[in-house]
Parts: structure tokens; C-alpha cells; sequence
């Protein structure tokens, strides 16, 4: 470790520490909807584009991708396999459904609307997989520049928000059943903290159906990611001479493989709940510095600059996914 990150580090802790206290301020079925990861973006943003960074800490705040690759691979041990055996076929058929289709869907119109192809990846992950957190583990698998990343998570987070202002209410005026409607909210909202609000304020069962439903889905990030590493790289490959392919080869997340080792220990041998507890966290705290760092190193101008377009697009994807789960949750109750 070079001695000129620390003050950087130190400061993306400190700012961590702030906005995971901050979060923990209003709170809906025992979960806290405002999430840490938005307020670190948004503080970062603001930091980072009045001047506001003391010259002491640039150099770790430059180096932010550390400790949030560190973060990405203790999240490892939050990876269980078993949720997958234990909750059913019809359950993964409406999970793996709205996540592909939902993927694909998103991605095509992205690009459809002329947006960039990494900003594109971004919102279709962030809105099908676990919002900021999907979108904070695959930037740098891409190459997303730090505005792209920012104004990603700012999307999400903003229709996550309005999805628990607005599903539950409509969902009691057509009525939906509870476990319809845990399903839903555990499919068709993007962030854990959101689907779980929005589960609890419809009822204790909903709530309880859309933690379990949300958990199965947060599975999936990892071999996802993996996934868009590969088409990445690929793509890069075969649009550059061969002679880049060692450059693409150094440049391949072998981190990832860390975080799958990290899960089979964790899911094989005998670890303790409380040492699971403490990597989970630990894992949660260094991508919330991360993160930090992603809004420190973006500027207003340069978001303002990507247009309203991602704006449209998160609104018709959240729209899409909530479609596509609601008909996905009526076709297998047939």
C-alpha cells in the first residue's frame, strides 16, 4: 500500500461511517429506504465539483477502485447457494425471467437511444439485479467513467424511491394478495432497502416474502457480472488488433474469482454467523467508500453532460421490469 493513499482512505472512511449513521435515521419494517450508497454519491458529487477535497487526500480519493474491488470480494461471503434450492422452480422462473428479459430489454433501448454502451450496462443492471450495489460491482468490470457510474446510481435510486411511494398503493386498490405482491416488490424494485420497504408498508407477510424473493435475486449479481466481463472483454478483443490481447487479459476482473472463492469457503467449511457477519459488513463498508470516491472524482458538468436521456430510460425500465414481473407472477399462478 503507498503511504500517499491513506489520507485518501481515511477520508472515504470517514465519509462512509457518515452517511451509513445518516441512513439509519428513517427506518420501515426494519430496514432503512435512504440509502448510504445515494447519499455518498451525492456528497461526493458536491465535494468533488466545488473544490471542496483537501490536496492531502487526492491521491487515495484517485485510487477509490481499491478498496471497492476489496468490498466486492468480501460480499462473497454473503453468497448462498442454497436459497436457490429452497425456494422453488416457480420462483426462480419469475426471478430469471424478468432479470433476462428485463437485461436484454433495457439494454437494447438504451443503445437504441444512443446512449453509451457502458452507461447502457449500467442501468440495465442496476434495475434488474440489486440497484446501486449491481451498478457499483460492475463499472469497473466495463471501464464506466465515474459520471456514468453516479448518474446511474442516481437514476435508480430516484425511481427505487418512487416505487415505494406508488406500488404499494396501487397494489391495495386492485388488491393484490400479500405473496403476490412480496413477489412483486422482490422482482420489480431495484435495491434491497427499497423492496423491502415497499414490501413492509403493503403487510408483515409481503414484506417478509419480498426480503426472501430479493435475496434469491441478489444471488444472481455475481455470475451476472461475470457474464458482462466476459462479453466485454470479448467484444474488445474483437474490435482491436490482435496484438491488445494481452492488454485485455491484464485487464479482465480476476478479482471476481477471489469473491467465488471467498463464497465457497464460506458456503463449504464451518464459519461462524458472526464471522459472516462481520465480512458482510466489512464488505458493504469498503464498497460504500468506493462509491465515495465515484462521486469525489465526477463532476456536475461532465453528468450534465450525458443529457436527460438516462433519466427516460431508467423511468420506461423500472416500468418494463414491473411489467414483465407482474406478468411473469400471473402466468406461473395459472
Amino acid at each position: 500500500m503507498k503511504r500517499e493513499y491513506i489520507e485518501g482512505w481515511c477520508f472515504l472512511a470517514l465519509g462512509a461511517l457518515i452517511f451509513l449513521a445518516t441512513s439509519q435515521l428513517y427506518e420501515i419494517g426494519d430496514k432503512h429506504p435512504i440509502e448510504a450508497a445515494v447519499l455518498a454519491i451525492i456528497a461526493g458529487i458536491t465535494l468533488g465539483s466545488f473544490g471542496l477535497i483537501p490536496s492531502v487526500c487526492s491521491a487515495g480519493i484517485k485510487a477509490f477502485e481499491k478498496p471497492l474491488i476489496l468490498g466486492i470480494v468480501l460480499l462473497g461471503s454473503s453468497f448462498d447457494l442454497s436459497l436457490f434450492q429452497s425456494q422453488g422452480f416457480r420462483l426462480l422462473l419469475i426471478i430469471g425471467g424478468t432479470m433476462g428479459l428485463g437485461l436484454a430489454a433495457i439494454y437494447l433501448l438504451s443503445r437504441y437511444l444512443n446512449l453509451d454502451s457502458r452507461l447502457a450496462i449500467l442501468l440495465a443492471v442496476g434495475t434488474t439485479i440489486c440497484g446501486g450495489t449491481a451498478i457499483a460491482v460492475v463499472a469497473p468490470l466495463i471501464q464506466a467513467k465515474e459520471e456514468e457510474t453516479s448518474y446511474a446510481i442516481a437514476v435508480i435510486a430516484l425511481f427505487g424511491l418512487l416505487a415505494i411511494l406508488i406500488y404499494p398503493f396501487v397494489a391495495a386498490l386492485i388488491p393484490v394478495s400479500d405473496e403476490s405482491f412480496g413477489l412483486f416488490a422482490g422482482t420489480a424494485i431495484h435495491s434491497t432497502p427499497q423492496v423491502v420497504a415497499a414490501g413492509y408498508i403493503y403487510s408483515e407477510e409481503a414484506g417478509a416474502t419480498a426480503t426472501a424473493v430479493k435475496l434469491v435475486r441478489n444471488c444472481l449479481l455475481a455470475p451476472v457480472a461475470l457474464g458482462i466481463a466476459m462479453y466485454w472483454n470479448k467484444s474488445r478483443v474483437e474490435s482491436t488488433s490482435a496484438t491488445a490481447s494481452a492488454d485485455v487479459v491484464r485487464a479482465f476482473p480476476w478479482f471476481l474469482f477471489a469473491y467465488f472463492i471467498v463464497a465457497a469457503v464460506c458456503g463449504l467449511a464451518t464459519v461462524p454467523d458472526s464471522v459472516l457477519h462481520w465480512l458482510g459488513k466489512s464488505g458493504k463498508f469498503f464498497v460504500l467508500m468506493g462509491l465515495f470516491g465515484v462521486g469525489l472524482n465526477s463532476k456536475i458538468s461532465s453528468i450534465r453532460s450525458l443529457g436527460p436521456k438516462p433519466l427516460i430510460v431508467g423511468l420506461l425500465a423500472s416500468l418494463l421490469v414491473a411489467l414483465l414481473s407482474g406478468s411473469l407472477i400471473v402466468f406461473t399462478s395459472l
